[in-house]
């Protein structure tokens, strides 16, 4: 390609750095006229203004929100990749209806991602937080810990990273129970998993993980009515998006003590206020949307947007959402 004819490639907000220093930069700047901000844009119209000829978009994180009202001020842009498996951070109609091809990369960080969701799992179960703050406090308080061996654990979503929290919960010696909107008795035996039906995890889990993409049908999939069909003290931990889960009703539950403890690494709206009443829940895990957030998850998510540009700009566009 010469030079009158590369194409312009915009990374518009890569706050926190992802491919700032990353050596797939290198492969990008090799391909187009690359045009990287350090810092997030504030408003859709700082949005427009960044990504005004752009022909590809990468959107590092997937943190900036590119609704049908942006994309349609952007009539160069030809390419969006987001980074990992969600697209809610882009209107999909509009860039289906304006001849917008989408791309994500899926289960390219399912080891790390799963591997957080394990964690978080198990400091619940423990008391973590609390007992950390017991003992900053002076307070040496003494409380049952959940021992998680012989327990049931309910994957919500078995796509890569909830296949491999089944495979980490059978490693505790964990029953695991799944449910997927599309189940099957072969991935069933592959995955190791009993699927059932979504009212009958959620009464016989000790321990609710949630892996879903956030699509109309999955929003507030777990809500006030399924939160009462969990057992007494059990857990609920959430590394799939904020809005899966509706958060006014997980506080209710874990204030009248029905559920024992929740970790969560997603919220509806990042960053978490500093008033949110999440905030005051003593047997609540909170990490910031960070699951992947290792040097290897890194690499894997730059390794997985350059190759999604790499491909589209050699006219075999992957991992094709629209």
């Amino acid at each position: 390609m010469d030079g009158s004819t590369r194409p312009t490639i915009v990374i518009p907000g890569d706050d926190p750095a992802q491919l700032t220093g990353s050596p797939h930069l290198e492969r990008l700047h090799a391909a187009g006229d690359v045009r990287l901000f350090a810092d997030r844009p504030e408003t859709d119209a700082e949005k427009i203004s960044r990504a005004a000829d752009a022909e590809v978009l990468i959107n590092t994180r997937s943190i900036v929100k590119w609704p049908g009202s942006v994309l349609e001020q952007l009539p160069r842009l030809r390419f969006i990749t987001v980074c990992g498996i969600g697209t809610d951070s882009v209107d999909l109609e509009a860039a289906k209806r304006m001849g917008i091809v989408v791309s994500n990369i899926p289960g390219k960080t399912a080891p790390v991602v799963a591997e957080h969701a394990f964690g978080l799992m198990l400091a619940a179960a423990k008391r973590a937080a609390f007992q950390t703050s017991e003992v900053r406090a002076g307070r040496w308080t003494l409380m049952d810990n959940i021992f998680l061996g012989g327990k049931t654990l309910g994957v919500i979503g078995t796509g890569p990273i909830g296949a491999r929290m089944a495979a980490l919960g059978r490693v505790l010696g964990m029953r695991v129970l799944a449910w997927t909107f599309h189940p099957s008795d072969k991935r069933a035996v592959t995955l190791g998993v009993e699927y059932v039906e979504l009212d009958e995890l959620l009464s016989e889990s000790d321990v609710v993980s949630l892996h879903l993409k956030l699509t109309p049908d999955s929003q507030h999939i777990i809500g006030q009515r399924e939160l009462q069909l969990m057992k007494p003290g059990a857990l609920l931990v959430n590394t799939g998006r904020g809005g899966l889960l509706d958060t006014g009703a997980l506080i209710a539950a874990l204030d009248s003590e029905h559920l024992g403890g929740a970790a969560l690494d997603v919220y509806p709206t990042e960053p978490i206020s500093s008033d949110d009443p999440l905030l005051q829940c003593d047997q609540v895990i909170l990490t910031p949307h960070n699951a992947d957030q290792t040097p290897e998850g890194m690499d894997l998510l730059n390794e997985g947007v350059t190759d999604n540009t790499l491909a589209f700009l050699d006219g075999q566009p992957q991992n094709v959402v629209t």
